[in-house]
């Protein structure tokens, strides 16, 4: 709970002494999350913000759309022709804006609008694969592995001694400069089985770094729970008008002055700046105003698709408009699941055709485009994959699963991605899979060098040091950044 001083209050109907406190919301943002978040990311002295080359610094913001459960590259953006028929995706080519390109009939709308982003063809695990979702999952957010797995061979639930996700790292080191939130996590944890959040949190670096998590009620068929979002800890109690929260404020300063060493002992923290941060966060209603999905019209609402996932994507156009930092969008299904999860060992046909593709294809080609109209995406980055793809051989366990002849297994050793904005070349097909899209031919990309690129991005050294809960030197990420995606 936010938990502000009060100032000692003139009318009778307000009368408050040095122990009256102001406490607005009850829970998330306004609790611990964002009283250490706004004294932490004024505290952290960022040596990685020296740097430069093409595209350091062009993002303002970050939109990660994470593709939970490993969509299927064959049968959507690298489909292969003169294969055997195990390896050939069922679905129809079609060519796309960009030349020679070939996406599969699932995509008709991303496939024209894909020429304001780049294709990552070979984005690969090699030379060692993770076949696990956790584990990939945590390496894709983290950069890093972890020797803690359970004995079913996942990993263990999260811990505060994890590696930071990637969005905590940029608050911590690039906070926004705007009273809004820094960073938003929507609408589902990351998620195999009973392993929840791993990857997601902001591990050593604190809860104050943490994401605020927008997970409305509703399980994962729910296609409206974001028409029930709430954001009640982003109000104002009714009895708590701005200007009355406001005048509480002062009393802060009315007991610094009448305990100079006090004040003395807290000067180098800014108090005054954190308190006007929270403050102005819940006073100008700037983040409550993001979330009011409601304002859009409804085409536009329409074009995203009315979904989990669609609304998800508007949503988090509207929250980096706001100000928000880094947003991450996880694929509104677990891991491992049936329906419209990625993870298709069975029923691929109909899974993909008629649940997913669908969604991904309506969301991502209107964010690219409601970006591109509205002049946001030259300083937005959008990076849209999953933990990995799709065995090339349809029917072929890769990672002790069942498969049906109708199905694909886990395959981290190639798959695509996308990536826009911000300074990535628009319109260009980075790397190139092999005849099966089983290996890069070239250009491969390590998920470890996807993450420098977009610290990169936003103007953070990717070789930055930071220090884990035993207070040891780590570097942010060990990966160099993909010069070939930036322009």
């Amino acid at each position: 709970m936010l938990v502000i001083p009060g100032a000692a209050a003139k009318s009778d109907c307000d009368r408050v002494t040095r122990r009256d406190l102001l406490r607005v919301g009850g829970s998330g943002v306004l609790g611990l999350t964002l009283g250490d978040l706004l004294t932490a990311q004024a505290h952290a002295k960022n040596k990685g913000e020296v740097g430069g080359g093409p595209g350091f610094g062009k993002a303002k913001s970050v939109i990660f759309i994470y593709l939970q459960g490993g969509p299927s590259h064959l049968d959507l953006w690298d489909p292969k022709d003169n294969v055997p028929d195990k390896v050939k995706s069922i679905f129809k080519h079609q060519q796309t804006k960009l030349t020679g390109t070939h996406f599969t009939e699932l995509l008709p709308k991303l496939s024209q609008v894909i020429d304001k982003a780049t294709l990552m063809r070979a984005v690969s695990y090699t030379p060692y694969g993770l076949f696990n979702h956790t584990a990939a999952i945590y390496q894709m957010h983290t950069g890093y592995t972890t020797d803690k797995v359970s004995a079913s061979g996942q990993l263990e639930p999260p811990s505060p001694k994890d590696f930071p996700t990637l969005g905590s790292n940029i608050i911590k080191m690039k906070p926004p400069t705007e009273p809004m939130l820094p960073f938003v996590m929507m609408p589902r944890p990351l998620q195999e089985s009973n392993v929840v959040g791993k990857g997601g949190s902001a591990g050593f670096l604190g809860k104050g770094y943490d994401p605020y998590t927008l997970y409305p009620a509703g399980d994962d068929m729910d296609m409206a729970k974001m028409e029930r979002i709430r954001t009640d800890d982003l109000k104002l109690r009714e009895e708590l008008t701005p200007v009355r929260m406001e005048r509480r404020a002062t009393l802060r300063d009315t007991i610094a002055k009448g305990m100079p060493e006090v004040e003395q002992a807290v000067a180098k923290h800014d108090l005054d700046e954190y308190y006007g941060k929270a403050l102005g966060l819940v006073t100008s209603g700037r983040a409550k105003k993001a979330f009011e999905l409601s304002s859009e019209k409804p085409e536009l609402r329409e074009k995203y698709g009315k979904n989990t996932f669609g609304q998800c994507l508007l949503l988090a156009r509207r929250l980096v408009e706001a100000g928000t930092r880094f947003v991450e969008v996880v694929w509104p299904k677990v891991a491992n699941s049936d329906n419209h999860s990625w993870d298709v060992h069975s029923g691929l046909s109909g899974r993909m055709k008629n649940q997913a593709a669908p969604m991904l294809d309506s969301g991502l080609s209107a964010l690219l485009a409601d970006l591109d109209e509205r002049g946001l995406l030259k300083e937005t980055l959008v990076v849209c994959v999953g933990e990995f793809g799709r065995s090339p051989q349809r029917g072929v366990s890769t990672s002790g699963n069942q498969n049906s002849d109708d199905g694909r297994d886990h395959w981290p050793y190639c798959y695509t991605g996308v990536i826009a904005g911000a300074g990535i070349k628009r319109g260009y097909v980075h790397g190139k899979s092999d005849k099966t899209a089983s290996a890069p031919v070239e250009g491969a990309i390590h998920p470890t060098e996807l993450l420098a690129t977009i610290y990169h991005s936003v103007g953070i050294k990717p070789d930055t040091i930071v220090y884990n809960h035993l207070n040891q030197p780590r570097e942010l990420v060990k990966g160099e950044v993909v010069s070939g995606l930036l322009s």
